[in-house]
C-alpha cells in the first residue's frame, strides 16, 4: 500500500513516518513544505509540497499515485488563525479543497485530521455525533474542511483529536507538556487555566490511530485521543510529578485572566469507544505518555 502523509515534518508527521517507515507492506511519500527534517530515517520517499498550491499538489499525487492519503497539515496555532484569517483560510480549507481533488485523479482513501475546537465547549466529553458549533476562526475553517471531505464523494475518514503532546525530533515545536516542564525546570512559576478540560492525546497514539483507521479503510468520523479528562491545571500537576518538579510553582488561573485573540472552547474531551471497538484503538494512560515522553527527552 502506498501512503502519502502530508505535514510530515510536524510532532504527527514524524510519529507516522516512525510508525509506517518499519512496515514492509507500506511504500511511504512523505510531504512538507520545505526540506525534510527527519533526522533518523532515510530510504523513504521525501517530496517537499505546498499544500497551498493545487499545481504543487496534483503534480505530486500524480507522480506517486497514493492509495491512502493521511492529511495532517494545517495551520493550528490557534491565535494566528485569528489574526491571519486569509492564511488561515488558504491552510486549512482551501488546502483540503486540492487535496480532495487530487484524491479524487488517483482513486485514493483520504483521510484528515480534525480537532475538537469544532466545538463550543458547552459539554462533555463528547461523542462523534456531537454537533459543530466553533467560537474561533480556527475551529471555524477546520470545521469547513471536515465539510468538504465529507461531501468529496471519495472513500473518507475523519480523526479527530485533542491536544496533542510529544516530542519532535528536532525540538522545533513545543506543546503544553514540554512548556510546562521547561518552565519549571528553570524555576518559573506559571499560570495555567483551571476552567478548560480536555482529554490530551499523546502523538504516538494518534498516529496508531490512524494508521488503525487506514489499514482498515475504516470510513467516517472517529475520535482519536486520551481518555482521561482533566484541566491544563491538573496536567501540570502530573508532568511535576512524572519529572519531580516543583508544583508550588504552578499557580491555578481562569480564562479571563488571559488576554488571547482567539476564544477556547471550554470542556470537550472525547468519548472513545468507538475507535476502540471498531478499530482496536488503545491508548497509553496519561501518566504512560509522560513516561514515554521522559524518556525520548533522555536520548532527545
Amino acid at each position: 500500500m502506498k501512503i502519502l502523509i502530508t505535514g510530515s515534518n510536524g510532532l504527527l508527521g514524524q510519529k507516522l513516518v516512525s510508525l509506517l517507515y518499519l512496515k514492509p507492506e507500506i511504500t511511504l511519500i512523505a510531504t512538507a513544505r520545505g526540506v525534510n527534517r527527519d533526522e533518523i530515517y532515510e530510504d523513504y520517499i521525501y517530496e517537499s509540497m505546498d499544500i497551498t498550491s493545487e499545481e504543487n499538489v496534483l503534480a505530486v499525487f500524480r507522480k506517486h499515485k497514493p492509495d491512502a492519503v493521511i492529511h495532517t497539515a494545517a495551520m493550528t496555532h490557534v491565535d494566528q488563525c485569528e489574526l491571519n484569517k486569509e492564511t488561515c483560510v488558504d491552510q486549512n480549507i482551501n488546502a483540503v479543497n486540492h487535496i480532495v481533488k487530487a484524491c479524487k485523479e488517483v482513486g485514493a482513501f483520504l483521510l484528515h485530521v480534525s480537532t475538537d475546537f469544532i466545538f463550543d465547549g458547552t459539554r462533555g466529553p463528547l461523542t462523534e455525533e456531537e454537533i459543530p458549533n466553533p467560537v474561533n476562526y480556527y475551529g471555524w475553517t477546520k470545521w469547513e474542511a471536515e465539510k468538504a471531505v465529507e461531501k468529496s464523494g471519495l472513500q473518507w475518514a475523519i480523526a479527530r483529536t485533542v491536544l496533542v503532546f510529544g516530542v519532535v525530533q528536532d525540538m522545533s515545536r513545543s506543546n503544553i507538556v514540554l512548556w510546562v516542564k521547561n518552565n519549571l525546570e528553570q524555576k518559573k512559576e506559571i499560570n495555567v487555566v483551571n476552567d478548560q478540560w480536555r482529554t490530551p492525546t499523546l502523538a504516538e497514539d494518534l498516529a496508531m490511530g490512524c494508521w488503525l483507521i487506514v489499514q482498515k479503510k475504516a470510513t467516517g468520523i472517529f475520535n482519536i485521543s486520551g481518555e482521561e479528562m482533566l484541566s491544563p491545571y491538573d496536567l501540570a500537576h502530573t508532568v511535576a510529578d512524572v519529572w519531580k518538579l516543583d508544583k508550588g510553582l504552578i499557580k491555578q488561573a481562569d480564562s479571563s485572566t488571559f488576554t488571547q485573540p482567539a476564544m477556547r472552547p471550554p470542556k470537550t474531551g472525547f468519548i472513545i469507544d468507538k475507535a476502540k471497538k471498531q478499530l482496536g484503538y488503545k491508548p497509553h494512560t496519561l501518566i504512560e505518555g509522560l513516561e514515554l515522553v521522559r524518556e525520548q527527552l533522555k536520548t532527545a
